[in-house]
């Protein structure tokens, strides 16, 4: 898929690209040739992974909020593009606990109003709408959701991306189905780890910030088992399922996705640190809060049916994509250029993928 060609010179409508997944998604597709608009509010970390990357010099870079329909609509119409990627979204759980009406108004309604923008659309268009593995109705058990499963939510950030969910199936039924040339999957991905991510409460750049700082990493909840994956994991699919969906007539394409490590590559927050630990001395403390909001203890994805329809499979184990995001931490704190330490990533994921 990577080297097929078949991104050189695709119109690409990308939301969400100067956040961490969409920045390492900027670079990627840029660097197969497509044609890269981006929509997305100014990057809220600093420092900011799209301006480490120096993005604006390969892709159309504009300042946009989903909750603009009349902007986001305007920009659609400009661009006609062949391919979206809609992942611009409120992202954290527990700032979803502090602002649930802005998580809802984001990660909902502005959701709908992409999907009202692409019933404008006239050209064949093909849509990634990215969600979340916390889509499900987490019952803390230790079986691998599938597809099917019932969808739910606790906090409000799972909650909105599951309302999400059932906004964009009935938008695909109601006006996409035999009606317009639109062609539209969602996909859920599991936890995502990787270099630039400088987000607040994320469990790798809190390890990051309090190992270049000397000081002990903190952790809430050291028990806590999550499928933990490299960002380029779950990129690969949404690139591959796009192909697919642009290239490949097969309805059973246009619905849900999950993708997630191998099942025995979910491990406990408390290994997770400890392996990082193993290549980056330092130490860590248990704060772990009775009192703190409610955040699932289990989380497990079932990727048979992207393995099966799709022909994807990670390509890192636990282990890989631990020692590839401490090496872009450990190489940008000594000098290195982001784009650099990037780059050089990706060629050795595509590699990987290949073999």
């Amino acid at each position: 898929m990577e080297v097929s060609g078949f991104w050189e010179g695709k119109r690409v409508f990308l939301t969400g690209h100067t956040g961490f997944k969409g920045s390492w998604l900027s670079l990627w597709l840029s660097r197969m040739g497509a044609e890269v608009h981006g929509y997305a509010l100014e990057p809220n970390t600093n420092p900011a992974l799209f301006q480490q990357m120096g993005l604006e010099q390969d892709i159309d870079h504009y300042i946009g909020d989903v909750r603009d329909a009349e902007r986001l609509n305007a920009r659609m119409r400009e661009t006609r593009p062949e391919i979206v990627f809609h992942l611009a979204a409120q992202p954290l759980v527990l700032s979803s606990y502090e602002d649930p009406l802005s998580t809802w108004k984001i990660n909902v309604m502005g959701s709908i109003n992409l999907l009202e923008a692409l019933r404008r659309l006239e050209n064949r268009c093909v849509v990634i709408m990215v969600t979340s593995d916390k889509v499900y109705e987490n019952r803390d058990w230790s079986f691998a959701y599938r597809e099917i499963d019932r969808l739910g939510g606790h906090d409000p950030y799972s909650s909105s991306k599951a309302g999400m969910e059932l906004a964009i199936e009935s938008w695909r039924r109601s006006f996409f189905a035999d009606k317009l040339p639109v062609r539209m999957a969602t996909a859920r991905a599991g936890n995502v780890i990787g270099g630039g991510d400088w987000a607040s409460d994320r469990i790798l750049p809190d390890i990051a910030r309090a190992l270049m700082a000397d000081r002990p990493i903190a952790i809430r909840n050291p028990n806590a088992t999550r499928p933990w994956q490299h960002v380029l994991e779950p990129l690969s699919g949404y690139l591959r399922l796009a192909e697919k969906l642009y290239v490949e007539e097969s309805q059973s394409l246009e619905s849900a996705f999950n993708f997630g490590p191998e099942s025995q590559d979910c491990r406990a927050v408390r290994e997770l640190v400890e392996t990082v630990l193993d290549i980056w001395p330092g130490s860590w403390r248990d704060v772990s809060n009775p009192m703190a909001p409610h955040e699932a203890s289990m989380l497990a994805l079932s990727i048979d049916k992207a393995r099966l329809d799709l022909a994807w499979t990670p390509r890192w184990r636990f282990v890989d994509a631990v020692r590839h995001t401490i090496d872009w931490y450990q190489s940008v704190n000594r000098g290195t250029p982001a784009r650099d330490i990037s780059l050089a990533q990706i060629h050795a994921y595509t590699a990987a993928r290949n073999r």
